[in-house]
């Protein structure tokens, strides 16, 4: 989607939500390859994709959202409260999905290729979970803040999303999330060739 204001809020934003689209990929390949029965990489592929996940959208870019986008919107205007509480609630509802991720991927790791249907189950519903939580954020949200909100609420939010941590500039801080990711593509990847 093409905003008509490049602020650097929304250009985080937007770039968060590709990357955390590439990894909900990757998990849903890894599940694909796994209920074919075909050659699948390690299950430490999709534990470090669950990692990815809880650290980054989890732990930096939701609460941001909430703290920030969701709080400055509400102050402008009552017209997206039902779709800011829902958002809000997600992102709640977004960890314990991936705590259940993690529990499923605990029991394939135990009993092998029996718990893999409901892993593959699991991970689908994430990805249209995660689907369509980005398009709501994406096509309602940005594009009202755009409209609603102030030159002295995007100072504040440029400034508050351009502190994060962004796991794929390669500064040394930020390099450990930068492998994780790479390690991520890389092997999704191969194990689709």
């Amino acid at each position: 989607m093409q905003y008509p204001v490049a602020r650097r809020a929304v250009q985080t934003m937007v770039r968060e939500h590709q990357r955390l689209s590439a990894v909900v990929n990757g998990m849903t390949r890894f599940v694909a390859l796994l209920s074919a029965g075909a050659p699948a990489p390690e299950p430490m592929l999709m534990r470090a994709m669950l990692c990815y996940i809880r650290e980054y959208p989890e732990q930096v870019h939701h609460p941001k959202e909430d703290k920030y986008l969701f709080a400055r919107l509400r102050s402008r205007t009552d017209g997206l409260d039902d779709v800011i509480d829902e958002l809000e609630a997600q992102h709640v509802a977004g960890e314990a999905r991936v705590r259940d991720l993690e529990r499923a991927l605990t029991r394939y790791e135990l009993t092998g290729y029996s718990a893999a249907p409901a892993l593959r189950t699991l991970v689908d519903e994430y990805a249209a979970f995660y689907s369509h939580h980005r398009r709501l954020e994406e096509e309602v949200i940005l594009p009202a803040a755009l409209r609603f909100l102030t030159a002295a609420d995007w100072m504040e939010l440029d400034e508050a999303f351009g502190a994060n941590r962004d796991p794929f500039s390669g500064s040394e801080i930020e390099g450990e999330m930068d492998r994780l990711f790479s390690l991520i593509v890389s092997t999704v990847s191969e194990s689709i060739q």
